[in-house]
């Protein structure tokens, strides 16, 4: 059978199947009306309303409709015609609960099962048993009525394929919302230069190696005082230090690398593209060690060059407690970008020592601070300057939000949001502070 005599088929089913159900003009305009509504509306918040209003409208029947919060796995009052703003977001009563057929309770309300698509249902951001999406809830039915019973399983069901339908949608515009911020956080010429580096680095390597022989060939001859002799020993010292040199390039090379490597591996991870959000790979770690200071390495001769110290005298726990778990190339990232605002926004100051430009980092217990003994480590980076306008302190963290203080800035504005991303998914809270000499952005994470 070809694909347009399958669909003629099916439609002559249904055909047959309306014949069958037989229902009344009513009836058939709630539906119509579910259907253009349907469409129009694009908030979710309008769609449940419209769903509950339908058997209010053409029935006369009071409604409430409950969905699979998909954070809690479980259901939930979404909406309601009577008395629509008292208990919302509340669990269902013992009686209303999924069901293989229409059921009633025994006050008199008629339970439907809203089902989603069974074959797309593996798709959806949650787990669901028997494709169930949520509950109609439809009162008071005075009567039990087969037709009824039947009509409103059928409204059931275009509710959930409707709701499945938007889930979708929102799931793949978060999707490629978050496609589009991971993006901003790879830099347009990161991958291709990472990509030659062990090209340059065998390169590099091999002229090392190769002074190395004509030093050593040269050190074979020189002998005596003449001045032919002497000559040699400069060119050897000559040498030495270009290998010096070299080998220091290398070192700074081969770190940046390992750098640009960790970052790739972690922004470019496959399951970051299938779950559509950031993952984690966890493991224990000394954040100091492990994360700050080949961070704070990769920056130093840029703060350096902008004449900002860098000062640790309060950095805090001795560095052997500092053990937390967590994703060593995101907190990496999230580290790269505080000391990079740092770098662009640190600026002298006037403090009981004199004039200062310094940025400081630390970190801290906090004792029982996520908890009755789930004590908190709480990291900061902070640089001296102009404190953030106390009204834009609410959005620095939001998403592609620049302050006044960085209109002559480069950057995006998705730093602090990628760090408060990166930070959440870790079950941590991100903060600022306008303390004294400057400002201090910090994150918390469980200890």
């Amino acid at each position: 059978m070809n694909p347009i005599e399958y669909i003629l088929g099916r439609i002559e089913s249904k055909k047959a199947d309306y014949e069958q159900y037989n229902f009344t003009r009513p009836e058939n305009d709630a539906f119509k009306t579910f259907f253009d509504l349907a469409q129009e509306f694009d908030s979710s918040g309008d769609f449940y309303n419209m769903c509950a209003a339908i058997p209010k409208n053409f029935f006369g029947l009071d409604a409430k409709l409950y969905i699979i919060d998909p954070k809690l796995n479980s259901l939930l009052l979404i909406s309601k015609t009577e008395a629509p703003e008292v208990g919302l977001h509340t669990p269902p009563p013992e009686e209303v609960a999924p069901d293989a057929h229409p059921y009633y309770t025994s006050y008199g309300s008629l339970i439907l099962t809203v089902h989603g698509k069974k074959l797309l249902i593996d798709q959806l951001p949650f787990k669901t048993k028997d494709d169930v999406l949520g509950v109609l809830e439809v009162y008071p039915v005075k009567e039990r009525d087969p037709h009824i019973e039947l009509f409103f399983e059928k409204y059931a069901n275009r509710i959930g394929f409707n709701i499945h339908n938007r889930l979708l949608v929102e799931k793949n515009i978060e999707h490629l919302r978050f496609i589009r911020a991971l993006v901003a956080d790879i830099e347009h010429n990161i991958i291709a230069p990472n990509m030659i580096y062990r090209l340059y680095l065998r390169h590099l390597r091999r002229k090392i190696m190769k002074n190395m022989e004509i030093e050593n060939l040269l050190a074979r001859h020189v002998s005596g005082e003449s001045r032919k002799e002497i000559r040699m020993e400069q060119i050897l010292a000559e040498l030495n230090e270009v290998n010096q040199g070299l080998a220091e390039e290398l070192g700074n090379i081969e770190k940046h690398y390992q750098n640009m490597s960790l970052f790739l591996e972690t922004l470019l991870r496959r399951s970051h593209f299938d779950k559509g959000r950031l993952t984690l790979i966890k493991k224990p770690c000394n954040i100091k060690k492990d994360v700050v200071l080949p961070q704070l390495e990769r920056f130093a001769g840029q703060f350096k060059e902008m004449e900002i110290f860098i000062d640790d005298r309060l950095s805090g726990i001795p560095d052997e407690e500092v053990i937390s778990v967590v994703d060593i190339g995101l907190m990496s990232q999230v580290y790269a970008n505080l000391f990079s605002n740092a770098l662009k926004y640190t600026e002298e100051v006037m403090t009981h020592e004199g004039n200062k430009k310094y940025v400081s980092y630390g970190h801290e217990v906090l004792r029982d601070f996520f908890g009755p003994g789930k004590d908190g480590i709480k990291y900061n980076v902070f640089n001296t300057g102009r404190h953030i306008p106390s009204e834009e302190r609410v959005r620095i963290f939001d998403d592609e939000y620049r302050g006044s203080n960085a209109v002559d800035k480069p950057g995006t504005g998705h730093g602090l949001a990628f760090i408060k991303n990166a930070v959440e998914i870790h079950g941590g809270v991100v903060g600022y502070e306008a303390t004294q000499y400057g400002n201090n952005f910090y994150f918390i994470i469980p200890r």
